[in-house]
């Protein structure tokens, strides 16, 4: 418990508060003893006419005489009292002629009250006095919390006690159950201590952006009905140095006075990037300081007798300190991935519930479509279904919204303003019918749902939506192979059908070379290379590309290069045959695109098999071919 250090009496030690008194009293004392102050008090008052007033004056029965602005005072002496005399002025020229004759002292005098005097030197005091109390009072707090309350964590700490179950989550069961027991640890505390046993301090929650991390430890705490103490790491980062521990202080300081809680600190490497070389800048002293706090509060709490459990989320668990991650502080990681088909129609039909769905919507088709998205992804998706069609009065969603609202996600908004000549807009036929036919022909390849030739998104002029079977985690080669050719695919097209090729296949070719590059660089799949790897993988699947620093040979390089290209050239070529050998079916698709602007991935298949059954063709061709290395 902390010390109360607040002196007993009001006034000790306020500086502040001393000094106001003391300007109260030298005023007082000022305007009792100033000069032309009337000096005639302390005798019995009494009220006469100025004509008797003047008789007094005439007789000497007065001894002093005091002339305001409307009335005149006179003290006397009366049977041996002290009497004061007053009377109304009147315009009289001899009066003072008549005092000086009798010779009897005069002055004048101010006829304001003295307290409401006072008063009108008081308020502007009073005034700065408040305001200077007021700033003061807040710089003292400031003071203990950093330059003007900056390091004050309880404004950035979101404190509650979340409603969030299980229940309400869907498409994490494997992180679920990894996190029951914490739940049973918060809610029983003395089952664990009583046979040794010690919950882990730090879990750390692991995963790509909008899997729901942070909704999962809401949930922790609200299935173990503990206070919930989240704080995002940027938070924790300021420019001054020393504000960063201080919060981090604040924070656990909170927690302990509530515990049993937790506390959750989302995108921890913010400030737990690794402090080795090319982690963590040397010369950054606030992220270390606020790093090494956080390593002492996890090591400082008692977790026996007062359980706080400390979750953090990140979805860049490699640039963290390995002195985060060692055994007492977050020793436990759990995966929160994107989730799988069942996961996805689960995730659905949770988002789905304040909705109102036609008879159409199949979840399981919506959950097909949107293979690879997080949870986020699919809120995302529900919520533009259900303002597509309220944005076309309609009383209820259908399945073709929810087609829409993945269009939007995946391709983006559609350009039906933006006007393309006929010519540019033939380019993009072929182009797209070539992606389309190569991938529907190809194993290994996505298959195609979806052929439209209306511009979407920034740059996009048309597009072919592929939809993977499943969440891809590995590729083999003949997949990776297959992806080069789906590639290189519409830049064939324009080159088989119009002889000239366009601007259109920028990007395309870019990925091709990547996807080669990695096969190269990280997968050991070429003899170029061999089996070793030439840089470290990066976080997306394919690598994408070779980094800034290079730890192979010239020799090495420059055998790269003539593989991509060589490679690239073989692949090509082959494409350029199959969509030779297919023409009718791509001058066929061109046409309905042309006509109908956007077909559907059935339909593809269709023109695709008709062509095949009309020419006696086999039902699908494989293009697993070996490359020559």
């Amino acid at each position: 418990m902390r010390q109360n250090n607040k002196p007993n009496s009001p006034i000790g030690g306020n500086p502040i508060l001393i000094f106001a008194i003391f300007t109260i009293v030298v005023i007082l004392i000022f305007k009792v003893f100033s000069p032309g102050g009337s000096v005639l008090s302390g005798g019995i008052s009494q009220t006469i006419s100025y004509y008797e007033l003047k008789q007094l004056i005439e007789n000497k029965e007065v001894e002093q005489v005091s002339i305001g602005q409307t009335i005149i005072k006179a003290q006397g002496d009366k049977d041996g009292q002290n009497i004061i005399y007053t009377a109304k002025k009147v315009n009289d020229s001899s009066l003072v002629p008549l005092l000086d004759s009798k010779s009897i002292p005069y002055s004048g005098f101010s006829e304001t009250n003295w307290f409401t005097d006072m008063l009108g030197w008081l308020i502007p005091v009073f005034i700065i006095l408040g305001l200077w109390m007021f700033m003061a009072s807040r710089m003292q707090k400031s003071m203990g919390n950093g330059i003007f309350g900056m390091g004050n964590a309880k404004k950035l700490v979101n404190a509650e006690k979340p409603k969030v179950r299980f229940d309400d989550m869907a498409g994490n069961k494997e992180a679920k159950e990894e996190v029951v027991e914490i739940v049973d640890f918060l809610k029983h505390p003395d089952r664990y201590a009583s046979i040794g046993a010690k919950i882990p301090k730090g879990v750390l929650l692991v995963g790509p952006p909008g899997t729901g991390k942070t909704l999962l430890a809401k949930a922790v705490a609200g299935e173990a009905n503990v206070p919930f103490f989240s704080m995002s790491g940027s938070s924790f980062i300021e420019m001054f140095v020393g504000l960063g521990a201080s919060r981090v202080r604040d924070l656990f300081d909170m927690a302990k006075k509530e515990a049993p809680s937790i506390i959750f600190i989302d995108e921890i490497d913010a400030i737990g990037k690794s402090r080795a070389a090319g982690g963590m800048i040397s010369g950054n002293d606030e992220r270390e300081q606020t790093l090494n706090q956080l390593l002492a509060e996890m090591d400082g709490f008692n977790s026996d007798s007062s359980p706080v459990i400390v979750l953090a989320a990140t979805n860049r668990p490699e640039v963290l300190d390995p002195a985060l991650l060692r055994p007492g502080r977050f020793d436990r990681q759990v995966l929160v991935d994107k989730p799988d088909f069942n996961g996805r129609v689960d995730i659905l039909k949770v988002h789905i519930k304040s909705v109102k769905l036609s008879r159409d919507v199949d979840l399981q088709e919506i959950a097909r479509l949107t293979a690879g998205l997080a949870g986020a992804d699919l809120a995302n998706i529900i919520n533009e279904a259900a303002l597509l069609a309220g944005r076309a009065n309609k009383q209820e969603v259908s399945q073709q919204d929810f087609r829409e609202a993945v269009e939007r996600s995946i391709a983006g908004l559609e350009k039906k303003s933006r006007r393309i000549s006929p010519k540019e807009k033939k380019i993009v036929a072929y182009h797209e019918s070539g992606h389309a036919v190569i991938a529907e022909m190809t194993e290994g390849a996505s298959k195609v749902n979806k052929v439209s030739i209306i511009p979407r998104g920034m740059a996009a002029l048309g597009y072919t939506l592929h939809t993977p079977e499943e969440n891809r985690y590995l590729m083999q080669k003949h997949e990776l192979i297959a992806e080069v050719d789906v590639l290189l695919s519409g830049r064939a097209a324009e080159d088989v059908f119009l002889g000239e090729i366009s601007t259109g296949a920028s990007n395309d070719l870019e990925r091709a070379t990547d996807i080669l590059k990695s096969m190269i660089s990280y997968y050991g799949m070429t003899d170029v290379s061999g089996l070793m790897v030439l840089e470290k993988p990066r976080n997306s699947f394919l690598g994408g590309g070779l980094g800034n620093q290079r730890e192979f040979s010239e020799k090495t390089a420059e055998d790269m290069d003539n593989f991509i290209k060589s490679t690239l050239n073989d692949r090509y070529n082959f494409v350029k045959q199959t969509l030779t050998d297919y023409k009718e079916a791509i001058e066929l698709m061109v046409s309905e695109l042309f006509e109908k602007e956007v077909i559907d991935g059935s339909r593809v298949r269709d023109i695709i098999s008709e062509f095949e059954v009309k020419n006696n063709l086999p039902t699908r061709l494989v293009a697993r071919e070996q490359l020559d290395d």
